[in-house]
């Protein structure tokens, strides 16, 4: 079975990422380490945290992480890890991994931050992590910012609140949720279940 390994930088509980991606298939460990990373055959980057911190605990492992994308390990980034992704955050101070141009933003203040709750996905380019995902299904949502690339070829969903923002983006084998599939019931674990296929093509 393939060996999935979620980055703990700190963030909250990981458990329920690590289960659902057992589910899909994967056998998942929280690792916290290069050498963890180094094995690995998909890695993971959480959400719910903070960008400045995130980015200093990223930053003793970039190089490695980095050097795994490029080798063509699977990448999956939800939330918080789909923002570190990109240059920078209006969160805070702080370099992200820069894998894609672009920067966090806040949502407007014309809605209730953070946007939490359900809400669709408005699929503009498919992708092989929907398969079998319908067109407006509800995933879940906890977040303040949302990521904005300049690259908006990489862009596969987009979700509406307040403004319509990136919800999924993908480039070769990095994939990034703003939403979490881990607490999307069963459309986030056929999210998961699709990442778990391309893991072991």
């Amino acid at each position: 079975m393939p060996k999935a390994v979620i980055f703990d930088y700190g963030v909250g509980n990981l458990l329920s990422l690590k289960t659902a991606l057992e589910k899909a298939g994967l056998d998942t460990s929280i690792g916290t380490s290069a050498q963890e990373l180094a094995k690995a055959d998909a890695i993971a980057l959480p959400g719910v945290g903070n960008f400045s911190a995130a980015a200093t605990k990223l930053d003793a492992i970039k190089e490695t992480l980095i050097n795994k994308v490029e080798d063509g390990t699977p990448l999956i980034g939800i939330c918080l890890g789909l923002q570190l992704f990109f240059e920078e955050s209006e969160e805070g101070p702080g370099n992200g991994l820069s894998l894609f141009k672009g920067k966090t933003v806040r949502l407007p203040d014309t809605v209730k931050v953070p946007h939490m709750g359900w809400n669709t996905l408005n699929i503009i380019k498919q992708n092989e992590l929907f398969d079998g995902v319908k067109e407006g299904s509800y995933v879940y949502f906890v977040h303040s910012l949302y990521p904005v690339p300049v690259d908006k070829t990489i862009v596969c969903t987009q979700t509406e609140y307040g403004t319509t923002f990136t919800s999924t983006v993908a480039s070769k084998n990095v994939y990034g949720t703003q939403f979490h599939p881990e607490k999307s019931g069963d459309i986030g674990l056929k999210i998961l279940k699709n990442f778990a296929k391309i893991v072991v093509r």
